[in-house]
């Protein structure tokens, strides 16, 4: 039993009917000639959540809401809450995928079973499918979600065929070996058998509030290289992945595991775009039963984001589910279900849980009259913490002697780290910022990791800062063409990790934000290009040298009732009177290599994160995957009107670039794959 943290409690505080806070992705797949399937998924997700207590586990309200709630075992743990099918009506393109995707990230999660959900998406046009997960952002952060549905993933397309290990050996101190199961209680881990080489985190990376993603580095290259290019989503060649070993963004040549290496033996490396984590992937704890009740076909796709405790919809008349006449469902005589003899319905009973594990009402409350007791103290402690970053927090940093007031909370604290002065962090008013709609569009598509590294490698600077001008310089051209363009720049946050132990330790968030101008008032693209460089340089270097902390301390400041009923509130105020940021942006370095899921190999993998009031009605993420730079956009279609129009601006911002300052001869003779109408 672990209690979520104020920033874990924050992100289900956050939640109204018009705003849901988890994280997402969207993963394209080759079906593997049919293999990619939902009984496929069962088998998977049966074999493998043990890995992942976080999958497992749900919440535990206190009553009358006077303290954060506490994970626990959900004893009635069933897959039919959490994986859907539906199968898209003809002739299944992009938009429409983009569609349906979006009409299922508006809807909650249902909060009386373990936060997450999987989707298997049909229908593509050209034969492949989709698999679209979110899990709330309460359970996970960027680290530790990649680390969490890693284990889902394979370095070879039979790794799904060779079942991880539960047995356990036996130690004299009675734990299991590295590999025996997953962790207990509030433990989250990225476990891999021998053989099985479960690949980096691509799904649940990031996280546009989260920020940071796992990748596998070390080890031995195995005997094949994966020369065969990658397929795009729109179809089309992308760029050959280049086999194993290829660098990932920001980081050294990053080598597979050869297969039958136990993942045990390499490091999962974690990356935001500032810095990075290292965190040993060994599974360990002790392994628990996982049962299934049976298969109930699939969600259907609404028009309206549902009521958190209705996951199900009627049919849309547009998009064909797994319960249509004219589609294969779950219980074709032809498709396993968990229910038919020959699919595995649970695994061999573990040593079962303490009784105490699930937490009792009278414990409960006994806690929460001790923590209330003892909040006065705590939140001035929180306080004066945050105030030693006062000139860093939007909003408040603009005030007047804030940058005072923080050196002399500083010096109170006794903190001696000098933190580079800040540019001004002034919010310009734009269509971005605003109440959003519970209403939800995205879009997707992929630039060359290769040209964005020339650019970067022509300039003398990093991936993430080639990033962010692109997403700089398409925001600029986007707003220019609706006359809305500021003539401040615009300011935007960028997600940061700040886990010291290892992910598999901790069930929740341990990030905070470096939030800087971006320059989209300049019109020179290589001027903003510099003015990037310098922006972010500046945010790192102070980040660098004293990790900010603010966000952690501001949830805490109020105590957990009246923060449950304040939020709402205060998010919708600031979204209308004063946004402390214009938009998220978040560049998520992944595995430069091929990865599978069942059989199928992963082709490209969106990241689709967060919006709020507060934050605005827009969010980019991108997620770098085989050598390619896969982007998702989500918005609020009451704030941006043509999400599919900001793709082409990317791709115009790269063309900029490599025109500026790259020769023929270091282009990307593959291009670009983005989704246009």
């Amino acid at each position: 039993m672990r209690q979520l943290t104020a920033l874990d409690a924050q992100f289900l505080n956050v939640e109204t009917p018009t705003t849901a806070a988890h994280v997402a992705g969207l993963a394209i797949l080759d079906s593997a000639d049919g293999a990619v399937t939902r009984s496929a998924l069962a088998e998977l997700l049966l074999d493998r959540i043990h890995f992942s207590p976080a999958l497992s586990l749900r919440l535990a309200e206190v009553p009358l809401g006077l303290d954060h709630p506490y994970w626990a075992a959900d004893p009635g743990f069933d897959l039919d809450h959490h994986l859907f099918e539906l199968t898209l009506p003809e002739p299944g393109d992009h938009w429409q995928l983009a569609d349906a995707v979006a009409q299922i990230h508006a809807r909650h999660l249902d909060r009386a079973h373990p936060l997450w959900e999987m989707h298997l998406i049909n229908g593509l046009f050209d034969g492949k499918v989709a698999v679209y997960t979110k899990v709330h952002h309460a359970a996970i952060d960027g680290v530790s979600g990649a680390e969490t549905l890693a284990t889902l993933l394979d370095l070879t397309p039979d790794g799904h065929l060779t079942p991880r290990s539960r047995q356990t050996t036996a130690r004299n101190d009675g734990e299991a070996t590295p590999g025996a199961g997953a962790g207990t209680g509030s433990g989250l881990e990225a476990g891999a058998s021998a053989g099985a080489g479960a690949g980096a985190g691509a799904i649940a990376g990031a996280t546009g509030a989260g920020g940071g993603t796992a990748m596998v580095s070390g080890g031995t290259k195995p005997t094949t290289t994966g020369g065969t290019g990658r397929t795009a989503a729109g179809g089309t060649e992308r760029a050959a992945a280049g086999g194993a070993g290829r660098a990932a963004v920001g980081a050294a040549d990053a080598e597979v595991p050869a297969v039958g290496q136990p993942l045990e033996e390499h490091r999962i490396v974690c990356e935001t775009g500032s810095g990075q984590a290292l965190h040993a992937a060994r599974p360990h704890g002790t392994a628990r039963a996982v049962r299934s009740r049976g298969t109930t076909g699939a969600v259907s796709c609404d028009i309206h984001p549902s009521h958190p405790s209705h996951p199900s919809h009627p049919h849309d008349p547009d998009t064909r589910t797994s319960r249509d006449p004219d589609t294969r469902t779950s219980r074709d005589p032809d498709t396993r279900t968990s229910r038919d003899p020959d699919t595995r319905t649970s695994r061999d009973a573990a040593p079962a849980r303490a009784a105490d594990d699930a937490p009792s009402v009278i414990g409960m409350l006994a806690g929460a009259a001790f923590r209330t007791a003892t909040h006065p103290v705590r939140a001035v402690q929180s306080v004066v913490r945050a105030a030693g970053d006062l000139d860093a927090i939007p909003v408040v940093g603009a005030l007047p002697g804030a940058k005072l007031v923080a050196k002399a909370a500083r010096m109170v604290t006794g903190d001696q780290h000098h933190r580079p002065e800040l540019p001004s962090l002034a919010v310009p008013r734009t269509p971005l910022n605003g109440p959003i709609s519970a209403r939800r569009h995205l879009s997707f598509g992929s630039l060359s990791l290769k040209d964005v590294k020339n650019v970067a490698k022509a300039n003398g600077m990093s991936v993430n800062d080639v990033v962010m001008t692109l997403c700089t310089s398409a925001l600029r051209s986007w707003l220019r063409e609706r006359d809305a363009l500021p003539e401040a720049p615009l300011i935007v946050a960028v997600p940061v990790a700040v886990r010291r132990a290892k992910a598999k330790d901790l069930v929740g968030n341990q990030i905070s934000a470096m939030v800087a101008p971006m320059p989209t008032n300049l019109p020179d693209p290589m001027e903003r290009l510099q003015a990037v460089v310098a922006a972010m340089g500046t945010a790192k270097r102070r980040f660098a040298l004293a990790p900010a902390t603010w966000l952690g301390e501001l949830c805490s400041i109020l105590p957990a009732p009246l923060t449950s009923l304040a939020t709402p509130a205060i998010f919708r105020l600031a979204g209308m009177a004063c946004p402390p940021i214009n938009l998220i942006i978040s560049n998520v370095p992944g595995p430069q290599f091929p990865l599978y899921m069942c059989g199928g190999r992963v082709l490209s993998y969106y990241p689709l994160s967060v919006l709020t009031d507060m934050s605005g009605g827009l969010n980019i993420t991108c997620f770098s995957y085989d050598g390619m730079l896969d982007f998702g956009i989500v918005a609020c279609p009451d704030r941006v009107d043509d999400v599919w129009g900001l793709l082409d601006h990317l791709r115009t911002a790269l063309d900029e670039l490599l025109d500026e300052r790259v020769g023929d001869e270091f282009r990307d003779g593959v291009g670009v794959d983005l989704v246009t109408r």
